[in-house]
């Protein structure tokens, strides 16, 4: 009974799948850039059915277009926004202010080391990057790159949703590496808080 069950899920989940593909690869495109317009939306969850209705690099590349297009969408549009009187006045919030001078200053490493991990605010780093000063092209190339080993790495793990049905083990392993991912991207977050705040007291 419980292997006819776990069967019936793999179905569901093959022919939820195939349903998602019939869309076409501009829907695939289309979910993660909105994403990073609606933070709410689970891009983990997006990439996985990417990859598993298109194929590994298929559904990779889409995933990518689609989330490296959005983060970019917002920078540019942000970048509009800040010469309005309400955005000039967020700017100089202290804890904003702070936040955009270590930017301003840092520059790609820290954008490239919290987009390279999933589960950290890279719609806030979006925003926040666009008041910034930081260079149009800088942005850009960490978002490429960033985004780049993200979903590469939550393709390849979530690629065959069967075998991680199917194989415990696997699951398993697909659990723990998922794991690591959110705590190193964790870790990397409140590290790169903790510099600005250090950073901060001794200016």
């Amino acid at each position: 009974m419980e292997t006819l069950q776990e069967l019936f899920t793999i179905d569901q989940l093959m022919e939820l799948f195939e349903t998602y593909r019939s869309f076409g690869p501009f829907f695939a495109i289309l979910l993660p850039l909105l994403e990073a317009f609606l933070p709410f939306l689970p891009l983990v969850v997006l990439i996985v059915a990417n990859v598993n209705s298109f194929g590994l690099w298929m559904g990779f590349f889409l995933s990518w277009i689609g989330a490296s297009a959005g983060a970019i969408l917002v920078f540019i549009i942000m970048r509009k926004l800040g010469q309005f009187t309400i955005f000039k006045k967020l700017r100089e919030r202290k804890g904003i202010k702070k936040l955009l001078t270590w930017i301003e200053r840092r520059g790609f490493s820290p954008l490239f080391l919290i987009l390279c991990f999933p589960f950290t605010p890279s719609a806030a780093i979006n925003v926040v990057a666009g008041l910034s000063r930081i260079s149009f092209w800088q942005f850009i190339l960490a978002v490429l790159a960033g985004k780049f080993v993200m979903i590469f790495m939550v393709s390849f793990v979530g690629q065959d949703i069967q075998a991680l049905i199917t194989q415990p083990i696997r699951s398993i392993i697909a659990g723990v590496v998922i794991f690591l991912l959110w705590y190193i991207g964790k870790k990397v977050e409140h590290r790169l808080n903790r510099t600005i705040t250090v950073k901060n007291r001794d200016h």
